[in-house]
């Protein structure tokens, strides 16, 4: 996968783990950040098992990879196991293209998700997103719709789900003006922000507050699944720079700093545990729960716990 845009990027790797365990239900999994990864590890993880068995390798970050891993990924592109996928995922730019000129001359495929920018481009995204989910959007409505939400591609995906799920599939731009009101004062953002760093009172209140004034489900959601898997990653390097996490993250310093923030008190295995009922929620808020609103405390209040039981001791700031 070859891209600065995260959301491709993790489609990307999605469709590829749906389609080996379809093929191999039974299939072990691993996850690993190049960042780091020590060559010993990835030799670990490479060499075939005892067990047998297909195995899934997704190795992230791969343009910061050191020279010795660059080196060991190499070989092993010459030589693959044919009971193995590997994933690599590099986040763009010059850093390291032999290694994947290694990989495509060996005819691995290459994955395109490059960060969409133009007005074209985002156009084309939601035109995209309203045909996968079933719908019809007019021009105007495609121009209102990237106007209010901005260029972030996860939530122009959630923006379109809701919208789809509560105008039944034809959107104009009434439809957008219509979603839009009133959801300026309290943000998905806002409610994430509060859960992350354990409040949970504080959470539940701007929740409330933020669907009264009719924030979407699917946004507060995925406001708090891009909140974790953000900590998450800025959690799982072994630095505190805010440049060096900018730059291997490919986030800006504002993002890394407050994730760094929410992050304080949070275990990595904590983090891990928090992602799995960000997913879960994930698919509540699209129509798997009988209640929407109730799905989202439930996983507040199942987050803040994650964060208490796990943590690092970490504190709610004051006046909560």
């Amino acid at each position: 996968m070859l891209g600065d845009e995260e959301l491709l990027r993790s489609r990307a790797v999605a469709a590829v783990r749906a389609a080996v365990l379809e093929r191999h239900p039974d299939t072990e999994e691993h996850e690993l950040v190049a960042a780091g990864l020590p060559v010993g590890h990835l030799a670990d993880v490479l060499a075939p098992s005892l067990f047998g068995g297909h195995r899934l390798v997704v190795v992230t970050g791969v343009q910061e990879s050191a020279a010795a891993l660059a080196d060991a990924l190499t070989g092993y592109a010459k030589d693959p196991d044919p009971d193995l996928t590997l994933v690599l995922v590099h986040f763009g730019g010059k850093r390291n293209e032999a290694l994947l000129k290694a990989f495509t001359a060996e005819g691995a495929a290459v994955d395109e998700c490059p960060k969409l920018k133009s007005p074209g481009d985002l156009a084309g995204f939601v035109r995209n997103e309203i045909r996968s989910s079933g719908g019809r959007i007019t021009p105007e409505a495609v121009t209102a719709l990237v106007d209010a939400v901005g260029n972030d591609l996860r939530q122009l995906s959630a923006a379109v789900s809701q919208l789809v799920s509560d105008f039944g599939g034809a959107i104009d731009a009434d439809v957008v003006a219509r979603f839009h009101r009133g959801q300026a004062e309290v943000t998905g953002f806002d409610v994430a922000e509060r859960t992350l760093v354990g409040d949970r009172q504080g959470s539940l209140e701007l929740l409330r507050w933020a669907l009264e004034r009719g924030v979407a489900h699917v946004l507060i959601a995925d406001a708090i699944a891009d909140g974790v898997r953000t900590a998450a990653r800025v959690t799982s390097l072994n630095t505190s720079n805010v440049a060096d996490l900018a730059r291997v993250l490919k986030l800006p310093p504002w993002k890394i700093r407050k994730a760094q923030a929410q992050s304080r008190g949070w275990s990595i295995e904590g983090l891990q545990q928090a992602i799995r009922v960000a997913a879960d929620l994930n698919a509540d808020v699209k129509g798997i729960a009988a209640s929407p609103d109730y799905a989202l405390e439930r996983a507040i209040r199942r987050i803040v716990e994650i964060r208490t039981t796990t943590g690092r001791g970490g504190r709610v700031p004051s006046g909560r």
